[in-house]
């Protein structure tokens, strides 16, 4: 039986020694996102094993509380949420000795949508702080509307996303939500639900909701070829299977919608930043993805999508 372990052991270990060393453009990654950023992430993914075809990118779609925790925990190395780490959690990260870098990599909006039925033209963000605590609690104490004696009905993507809490630091402070409001599950779910039925609002990230997204793509060699050498995209459009619904902020006379041009120009209220986090060591894939990402390509997916790409410095850590 020992001689037969032995055996195996060097058999396995011969093995090993073939395979090819993982690295930046080679391997296999297994990272975390946060769920209303899936429809972006899989397109930089796409493109990303295209021209890397050794590597292999592993999302997992989750919320944003469970992506920290697993990135604390040692369990995943790159995380992609809508925040930097706070400062308590940097020290916690080197406490554990571990280095990081992070990117703001996107600034994305919090798309405001519901049903085709709906025939209210435009909500104000005390018309969502009034819903969100259940001041209001029906459609005709918002705007007079053919849906007047319909109860509203609130959809997020789950309960601990960051499109959750965004919306909870905005409007309440980061206290709870009115007995009106659900977590759905998943962004797709809350568009499912505003589709399926007329006194449903839901709050969904932006590229969740431009058409082209629910197209079939291009064929992905001829994709990385215009990001090559393309620098400018036209106008991206939403769907029309539901209503996107324009905002007005506080300090603004007129509603828009969250079309990149009004998410740039801050006329849309409803904008927030998405953080790219690293914890790898140089030259593994989880930073080759992260220098993707946060590079000229990657960013040039981002614009495509109907958000805007970040341009802010890389802050790395070096533990001493």
């Amino acid at each position: 039986m020992v001689v037969a372990a032995l055996v195996l052991a060097m058999m396995m270990a011969a093995c090993g020694h073939n395979n090819p060393k993982s690295t930046s453009t080679r391997g296999l990654a297994r990272i975390m996102c946060d769920e209303s950023f899936e429809s972006v992430l899989e397109q930089e993914i796409a493109v990303f094993e295209y021209q890397y075809p050794e590597a292999s990118i592993m999302p997992e779609y989750i919320n944003e509380h469970d992506a920290l925790d697993s990135l604390f925990k040692n369990r995943v190395d790159l995380i992609i949420i809508s925040h930097d780490l706070t400062p308590d959690q940097k020290k916690s990260l080197k406490k554990l000795g571990r280095g990081y870098r992070s990117k703001m990599i996107a600034v994305d909006a919090i798309a405001v949508i519901v049903n085709k039925q709906n025939d209210i033209d435009e909500l104000s963000m005390e018309d969502l702080r009034d819903i969100f605590t259940g001041k209001v609690k029906r459609w005709g104490e918002v705007y007079p509307t053919k849906l007047k004696n319909d109860t509203i009905k609130v959809m997020f993507d789950g309960s601990g996303t960051g499109v959750v809490h965004y919306m909870k630091d905005k409007f309440l402070n980061g206290g709870n939500f009115g007995p009106n409001v659900y977590a759905r599950g998943s962004s797709q779910d809350v568009f499912d639900a505003v589709q399926q039925y007329k006194n449903v609002i839901g709050f969904i990230g932006v590229s969740w909701i431009t058409s082209d997204l629910k197209k079939a793509e291009i064929p992905i060699a001829e994709k990385y070829e215009q990001l090559k050498t393309q620098n400018e995209v036209t106008v991206i459009d939403f769907t029309d299977h539901i209503k996107v619904m324009p905002l007005r902020g506080d300090d603004k006379i007129e509603a828009v919608k969250p079309y990149q041009a009004h998410i740039y120009s801050g006329d849309y209220p409803l904008v927030r930043s998405i953080w790219a986090i690293d914890a790898s060591y140089n030259g593994m894939l989880d930073h080759g993805f992260f220098t993707f990402l946060t590079g000229v390509i990657g960013q040039k997916i981002i614009l495509q999508t109907g958000i805007l790409p970040a341009a802010e410095p890389v802050r790395t850590v070096e533990l001493q």
